[in-house]
C-alpha cells in the first residue's frame, strides 16, 4: 500500500510540473503575443510619428518660407517707412522755415500795425483835441453872437418903441395942427358961403 501511495505522489509531481511547464509556455506566448502587439502598436505610432515629423517638417519648411517673406517685406516697410520719415522729416523741416518766415513777417507787420496804430492814436487824440477846441469856440462865439443879438433885439425894441412913441406924438401934434387947421380952413369956408349968402348947413 504505501508504494501506491508513491506512485501517486510521483505522478503528481509528474503532472504538477507539465501543468507548470504548459503555464510558462502560456505564459512565454502570451507575453510573445503581447511583445507583438506592442511592437505593432510601436510601429504604428513611428510611422504617426513620421507622418507627423513629415507634416511638422512642411510646417517649419512653409513657415520658414513665409519667416523669409515676411523679414523680406519687414525691410521693405522698414525702407518705406524709412523713406516715409525722411519726406515728413523734409516737409517738417520746409514747413518750420516757412512757419518761422511767416511768424517773423506777421511779427514784423503787427510791429507796423502797432506803431500806425500808436500814431493813429495819437492823431486822433489831436484831432479830438482840436475838434473839442473849435467846439468851443465855436459855442464861445455862438454865445457871443447870441448875446449881440439878444442885446440888438433889445436895442430895436426901445429904439422902435421910441419911435413908435415919436410917431404916436408926432401924429397926435399933426392931427392937433391938421384940426386946429381944418377948423380955420372950415371957419373961413362959412365965412366965403355966408359972404356968398349961404348957408354952410344948407350946404
Amino acid at each position: 500500500m504505501p508504494p501506491k501511495k508513491k506512485t501517486v505522489k510521483k505522478n503528481v509531481k509528474k503532472s504538477n510540473t507539465k501543468k507548470k511547464t504548459d503555464e510558462g509556455r502560456n505564459e512565454l506566448e502570451e507575453k510573445y503575443k503581447q511583445s507583438e502587439l506592442d511592437v505593432t502598436v510601436l510601429k504604428d505610432h513611428l510611422a504617426l510619428r513620421g507622418d507627423l515629423t513629415k507634416h511638422a517638417q512642411s510646417l517649419c519648411h512653409d513657415l520658414r518660407s513665409r519667416i523669409r517673406d515676411m523679414e523680406q517685406e519687414l525691410r521693405h516697410e522698414r525702407l518705406d517707412r524709412k523713406d516715409v520719415c525722411t519726406d515728413l522729416t523734409h516737409q517738417y523741416k520746409t514747413m518750420q522755415t516757412d512757419m518761422t518766415m511767416k511768424v517773423k513777417r506777421i511779427g514784423e507787420e503787427v510791429t507796423l500795425l502797432r506803431e500806425q496804430l500808436v500814431h493813429c492814436q495819437e492823431k486822433l487824440s489831436a484831432e479830438r483835441k482840436e475838434r473839442e477846441q473849435m467846439q468851443q469856440e465855436k459855442d464861445a462865439t455862438i454865445a457871443e453872437l447870441q448875446n449881440k443879438l439878444d442885446n440888438m433885439e433889445i436895442d430895436y425894441e426901445k429904439i422902435l418903441h421910441d419911435t413908435l412913441d415919436s410917431l404916436t406924438s408926432n401924429l397926435a401934434k399933426a392931427r392937433l395942427q391938421w384940426e386946429k387947421e381944418s377948423m380955420s380952413s372950415h371957419q373961413q369956408y362959412k365965412e366965403l358961403l355966408f359972404d356968398f349968402g349961404l348957408n354952410s348947413m344948407d350946404i
